[in-house]
């Protein structure tokens, strides 16, 4: 790992004056749990200059509700997340989709924040220096998507473009499913992005002066039955290769409202909306289900490697629905 300057930030407001200070050449960590492992891999052309501590801000790791609307500090911790008896009760799919993530080691260190602005697992993205890298891609500013002819098992099967690597976060997908809410702060003020515009095909939404403050979810209106599946390759502590979060509001035995999110599919998580509009007005059963699934999967273009995933996201998709 080579030097740094560290910085303890006090206040938001002194972590975004250094991030001014650097001018792009500064990163945020908090639990660390995926920036330490990109610092020692030096797997990106440019090394920071300053890594800036913002786990010595105060009272930023909250889960709280306000008028119906949950708030989570960009600093709360995946462990208090899916142990949360407000979430687990309101919130069950975020919930589930949290203790998904890793291992309870990394759990307990790792930020809401820091799961959605993770880096892809890409494998030629990542490629460490000391075994010969790091690889020059698109993503890191020239050269084109090494995985549209190469090795894609684990890269995006629907509206893939320039990047084919997949959002890696779990956190994302429920929070897609919620309609959740990104609370961005920067010099010029706060920005409220939506959770599925987040994320672009190059990276996501926060700026190199900005950071992410919090998380907004909105009430959901009705009874819901909620739920997040997860197919990896190693269990439990592996990446998805295909995720799906699914709410389902009920009225008596009818569907009236749906929400599905895939994850591990697309650059960003993805909301299988003719899926949703078909199980609106149905009774539930397996026939509707196969059909959502179907549908959830319409407009796939896997790669070379990679059309096995089509089966899994009917397979999951028709599971969250049925259960």
């Amino acid at each position: 790992m080579r030097t740094f300057t560290h910085i303890n930030a006090p206040t938001i407001d002194a972590a975004l004056a250094s991030l001014k200070d650097y001018g792009g050449k500064a990163r945020l960590i908090a639990g660390g749990t995926d920036l330490i492992g990109s610092l020692k891999d030096e797997y990106l052309h440019r090394y920071p200059e300053a890594i800036i501590n913002i786990k010595t801000i105060a009272d930023l790791d909250y889960i709280r509700e306000e008028r119906g609307t949950v708030k989570i500090g960009a600093l709360a911790r995946l462990f208090d997340i899916a142990k949360s008896p407000l979430l687990r009760k309101n919130f069950e799919v975020l919930s589930l989709a949290t203790h998904s993530v890793a291992s309870p080691q990394i759990r307990n260190v790792a930020t809401i924040g820091g799961n959605l602005c993770q880096d892809v697992r890409c494998w030629y993205y990542r490629y460490p220096r000391q075994a010969g890298g790091p690889m020059d891609c698109l993503r890191k500013g020239k050269g084109a998507c090494l995985a549209v002819r190469g090795d894609n098992r684990h890269h995006a099967i629907m509206d893939g473009k320039k990047c084919f690597a997949v959002c890696p976060s779990d956190t994302a997908v429920a929070l897609s499913a919620l309609d959740g809410k990104v609370i961005i702060t920067g010099p010029t003020g706060e920005r409220r992005v939506a959770v599925t515009d987040f994320y672009a095909p190059l990276g996501n939404a926060v700026k190199t002066d900005e950071m992410v403050r919090e998380i907004e979810i909105p009430a959901l209106a009705g009874r819901t039955k909620q739920g997040f599946l997860k197919f990896t390759l190693r269990k439990p502590v592996d990446f998805a290769i295909v995720s799906v979060a699914a709410i389902l509001t009920m009225e008596k035995d009818i569907c009236s409202g749906a929400r599905i999110a895939l994850g591990a599919v697309a650059p960003a998580p993805l909301r299988a909306r003719a899926a949703e509009e078909l199980l609106v007005g149905r009774h539930i059963n397996e026939t509707v289900a196969e059909e959502a699934a179907r549908l959830a999967i319409k407009g796939a273009r896997p790669l070379s490697g990679n059309v096995y995933k089509v089966e899994i996201v009917k397979s999951l998709v028709k599971r969250a629905i049925m259960s």
